[in-house]
C-alpha cells in the first residue's frame, strides 16, 4: 500500500500566510482521509487516482468546513471580524474550486459529477438538521446521527468505484469512523463551555433536565460557570468519552472480518488514534503520583 502523505499533499493549496494570520481554519479531516486512501489504494488492483481521488475530496471537506465557520450574525462587527468572515468565504470558495481544477486536468470529469452532487446532498442535509434544530426538533442520538451523515455523505460514492468485497464493507466503517469523529468532537465541546450550544450535551439537557433547568439554559447559555455547572451534575464528558471507546470498538469488530492485514492494521490504527486523548498522561521523569 502507498504511503499515506495526503495532509502534505494538500499544505500547498491551504497554508496561506494572510488566511492563517488573520482567520481561523478548520482541522483537517484526516481520519476520513486515511480511511478513503487505505481503501482505494488497498484495491486487487490499487487504483491509479488513489492519491489524487483522496487530496481533492480533502479540499472540498475543508472547503464546506470552512464556510461552516462563518458567523452569520447580522449584527455590526469590527474591522478584525468582518477581515475574518470575508476571509473564511474566499478560503472556502478557493480550496472547493481547486478539487475542479484537478480532476479536470486528469481527464476525471465523471468523479467531478460524483463529488458535485455529494456537495449538493450535504447542503441539503444541512437544511434540514439546522431548520430542526431551530424549532428544537432534535433529540440527542438523532443529533448525532445527523451530524454522522453530514461527515459521510461526500465519501459514499466511492462505495461504487472499489472492489466488490470492499463495497460491502465500505459504508458500514465510513459511518464507524464518522462516529468516531463526531463523539470525539462533541467531547472536545463538552471542554470548552462557549461551544455547548447546539452541542450533544445541550441536546442531551434539554431532554433529560428539568422544567427549571431548561428555562434557565434558555437563558443562560452564554454563562460559562452555569454551564459547567450542567456538563458536571449530567456527567456529559463520561457519557461521551464511554460511547467513543464503543464506537472505536465497532470499527475495530468491523475492521477484523478484512482479510488484507495491511488494511486492517491501517484501519486499526486509526480507530485507536481517537482513543489517545482518553488515556492519561504519562508521569514526567522522576514525577511520582
Amino acid at each position: 500500500m502507498k504511503l499515506y502523505r495526503i495532509p502534505e499533499m494538500a499544505k500547498k493549496y491551504i497554508e496561506y500566510d494572510v488566511i492563517q494570520k488573520h482567520t481561523e481554519l478548520p482541522a483537517f479531516p484526516d481520519s476520513r482521509i486515511r480511511l478513503l486512501f487505505a481503501f482505494l489504494a488497498n484495491q486487487r488492483t490499487p487504483m491509479l487516482h488513489s492519491e489524487l481521488y483522496s487530496l481533492v475530496v480533502s479540499l472540498v471537506q475543508l472547503g464546506m468546513d470552512t464556510h461552516d465557520l462563518i458567523d452569520s450574525d447580522s449584527g455590526r462587527v469590527g474591522e478584525r471580524e468582518m477581515r475574518a468572515r470575508q476571509l473564511k468565504v474566499l478560503a472556502g470558495d478557493y480550496y472547493s474550486s481547486r478539487f475542479y481544477q484537478l480532476l479536470s486536468q486528469a481527464g476525471q470529469v465523471d468523479m467531478i459529477r460524483r463529488i458535485s452532487e455529494g456537495v449538493c446532498e450535504v447542503n441539503r442535509l444541512k437544511m434540514n438538521l439546522y431548520t430542526r434544530m431551530k424549532l428544537l426538533k432534535v433529540t440527542a442520538e438523532e443529533y448525532i446521527n445527523h451530524c454522522v451523515q453530514l461527515k459521510t455523505e461526500l465519501f459514499r460514492a466511492f462505495g461504487g468505484i472499489v472492489d466488490d468485497k470492499m463495497s460491502r464493507i465500505w459504508p458500514e466503517l465510513l459511518h464507524g469512523i464518522g462516529r468516531c469523529e463526531v463523539i470525539a468532537d462533541e467531547l472536545a465541546r463538552a471542554g470548552a463551555p462557549e461551544r455547548f450550544g447546539g452541542s450533544w450535551g445541550y441536546w442531551h439537557i434539554l431532554s433529560e433536565g428539568s422544567d427549571e433547568e431548561k428555562q434557565e439554559l434558555s437563558r443562560r447559555q452564554e454563562e460559562p460557570s452555569f454551564i459547567q455547572t450542567l456538563l458536571a451534575k449530567y456527567d456529559i464528558r463520561s457519557q461521551l468519552a464511554e460511547k467513543l471507546r464503543q464506537s472505536v470498538q465497532q470499527v475495530q469488530t468491523i475492521a477484523s472480518r478484512i482479510e488484507s492485514d495491511k488494511l486492517m492494521r491501517e484501519l486499526m490504527q486509526i480507530g485507536e488514534s481517537f482513543l489517545r486523548p482518553l488515556m492519561p498522561a504519562a508521569p514526567a521523569l522522576g514525577e511520582r503520583r
